[in-house]
């Protein structure tokens, strides 16, 4: 079991605020509710804001039916944001731009022509499934031109931070990855990009996700400082949901939808008890109101 106390104690002095930030390519399934039990958890027993943020920067993905069947899913759950509306990524165009100029203003960025193709089939292999940019255009200074991608130039060097479910961890973002894409070739900001920006400009301070994303926090923690970000967000990162040969439940692989489940039969209360069950908060799934989600945590 988490220990509420410690989690407490290692935000004191910090208004706490986290976010529901599901991407906006698919419908929710349990493994979203796992994370949203987490979050909404964890959260009013803390005492905390959560944001719901519609991460749609993949608009080739991006469709309308989605938003809606997630906005409606999480009002069915009885799920909400502590925010007048949901904070949209295709909103804040400006933001990416404006924190991509700072970047590029105080030298940390470049324009490269590599495309991923070249980069997949470069002799050094990749760290699991991230692909380690090399530096091939680092000081060549390209110009901005069609099809090149902006760049952030990663120095190497540590970050190390406490995760509040895992403990202590050590990442080097630029042995992961090297400098990553701001900006892609067809222009478009990128997930790593977007998330430490908006975590920087709306004021988070405590990121709950699930344990597929940890691997990115040290690329979002430096990125955050080269921003100029000085309280950085913590982070805790909780259990997947796997599919019964171990894989992580995905809307690529067709794993049921909560509407599916709700045509099915299923009750919010059931879907939340099972999420609870299935994110290890629960010894057997039962029936839990949105309500009852912190005693979980307490």
């Amino acid at each position: 079991m988490l220990d509420l106390a410690t989690i407490r104690t290692a935000l004191t002095g910090t208004p706490i605020r986290t976010r529901f930030a599901p991407s906006v390519t698919g419908h929710l399934h349990l493994g979203h509710a796992v994370n949203a039990v987490y979050v909404w958890g964890l959260a009013r027993a803390l005492g905390a804001e959560v944001v719901v943020r519609l991460e749609d920067h993949d608009r080739g993905r991006f469709r309308p039916e989605f938003e809606e069947s997630i906005l409606a899913d999480l009002e069915w759950l009885g799920l909400r944001s502590d925010l007048p509306a949901p904070s949209r990524q295709s909103d804040h165009a400006d933001r990416y731009e404006g924190a991509a100029e700072r970047l590029s203003g105080s030298g940390h960025t470049f324009w490269c022509e590599c495309s991923r193709r070249m980069l997949a089939e470069a002799p050094e292999p990749p760290e699991g499934d991230t692909l380690r940019y090399p530096g091939t255009c680092r000081d060549r200074g390209l110009a901005e031109g069609a099809g090149r991608a902006l760049r952030v130039r990663i120095d190497p060097g540590e970050e190390r931070f406490e995760d509040l479910r895992l403990g202590p961890q050590v990442q080097d973002p630029s042995g992961q990855a090297g400098d990553f894409v701001l900006r892609d070739g067809p222009g478009h900001w990128t997930y790593q990009h977007c998330v430490a920006v908006d975590d920087l400009t709306e004021e988070i301070t405590l990121v709950i996700r699930g344990e597929d994303i940890l691997e990115s926090t040290g690329r979002q923690l430096r990125l955050a400082r080269l921003l100029g970000r000085t309280v950085l967000p913590r982070y805790l990162h909780h259990p997947l949901v796997t599919d019964p040969s171990g894989r992580k439940l995905s809307k690529k692989e067709f794993a049921k939808s909560l509407g599916d489940l709700r045509r099915e039969g299923w009750t919010p209360e059931r879907v939340l008890g099972e999420a609870a069950f299935l994110g290890g908060l629960l010894p057997r799934s039962t029936l839990i109101e949105a309500g009852q989600l912190p005693a979980l945590f307490a």
